[in-house]
């Protein structure tokens, strides 16, 4: 299998990950939810790709997908290509998919304290994964989790290798999951939310753990989160989903100094930030998402947006460029001047 993955490499160009259309479905005794809908992107070797948008928009199964973690059924893979280096993951059977998971492409989970087996030691759990991928035997996995968890941060690693989940705290396990994740060496890591539920000192541990991490070994990162405060501060490139839908794409800062699409100039009003003004007020987003089990027509954001005209009740605009950087949006509206485009 990693032979077929290498010889993808000169076809790939310097890309890791290329999704093409990615179409993602729930058959629900409700109806079909339309939970990812031809979405395209792409991933550069040691490039960090944050993916933001607010719970429910289609971030983390569309990552889940890729790697075919959705439970089919109700799940289904409408449509679409996973390319990693060449190779299209959407094709590949279980057992070819088991080669792939944690040891080229690996994933930390949103919640750590649930995303740990509680009745098995921790030790085993990260040594668990080197024998299934590198064929070490006990003792040499012993030793490589022994430096794993001393490279995230656990102190007396040695010492902790037979204690269980519950012995440690949110943050520590997530270092934990990190460690399973890098165990391996992946090519790219998919971060799931990692810091959703520590408090904000943790958090900023995790992220500067991930970002150090990933610097030393060229690791391609894709972080998937709605805090847009957190992306500033790991992010190459940004991309904005929303209902399924990708509706902005760009570098981090041109995103920040110049957002183009409404949805993400709203989320950008709605954070804090500590060089306004006291008196300043956070703006919110009217009105609600749209249901997903409704098969999309038109804009997906038409009912919130205040710069809405009558095309995009009707007509559902592809990403074109504008502006700068490779900054993409997909808008019928100049935000600025509320002129169609």
């Amino acid at each position: 299998m990693l032979s077929t993955l290498e010889a993808g490499r000169c076809e790939s160009m310097g890309t890791l990950l290329d999704v093409k259309d990615l179409k993602t479905r729930f058959h629900t005794p409700e109806g079909t939810v339309y939970a990812v809908n031809g979405i395209s992107f792409h991933v550069k070797e040691g490039e960090t790709l944050a993916v933001v948008g607010e719970s429910g928009c289609g971030k983390s199964v569309s990552m889940l997908s890729i790697l075919q973690l959705i439970l089919v059924p109700p799940g289904e893979i409408a449509g679409g290509q996973a390319l990693y280096r060449g190779v299209d993951l959407l094709k590949k059977s279980e057992s070819e998919m088991e080669a792939i998971r944690g040891q080229e492409v690996a994933m930390i989970f949103q919640d750590p304290m649930t995303s740990l087996n509680p009745v098995l030691s921790i030790g085993r759990q990260i040594s668990e994964t080197l024998r299934t991928h590198k064929g070490m035997d006990q003792k040499e996995a012993n030793r490589r989790t022994i430096e794993l968890l001393e490279m995230v941060g656990i102190s007396d690693p040695a010492h902790r290798l037979g204690d269980y989940p519950h012995q440690f705290s949110g943050g520590m396990r997530q270092r934990v999951m990190i460690a399973i994740a890098l165990a391996c060496n992946p090519s790219l890591l998919i971060a799931d939310e990692p810091t959703t539920a520590l408090d904000v000192t943790i958090q900023a541990q995790i992220v500067e753990l991930v970002t150090k991490i990933r610097d030393q070994v060229h690791m391609a990162v894709i972080w998937i989160t709605h805090d847009l405060g957190v992306v500033a501060g790991i992010a190459d490139r940004v991309m904005v989903m929303y209902a399924g839908f990708i509706v902005e794409e760009a570098s981090v800062v041109e995103l920040y100094e110049n957002p183009c699409h409404p949805y993400t100039s709203a989320l950008l009003g709605a954070l804090p930030r500590v060089d306004r003004r006291r008196d300043h007020r956070l703006k919110s987003i009217p009105g609600a998402p749209p249901s997903l089990l409704v098969e999309p027509h038109g804009c997906p954001f038409s009912a919130r947006c205040e710069v809405v005209i009558d095309r995009c009740k009707t007509d559902n605009p592809l990403l074109t460029p504008v502006g700068q950087d490779h900054h993409n949006i997909a808008c019928w509206v100049d935000i600025n001047t509320g002129a169609p485009r």
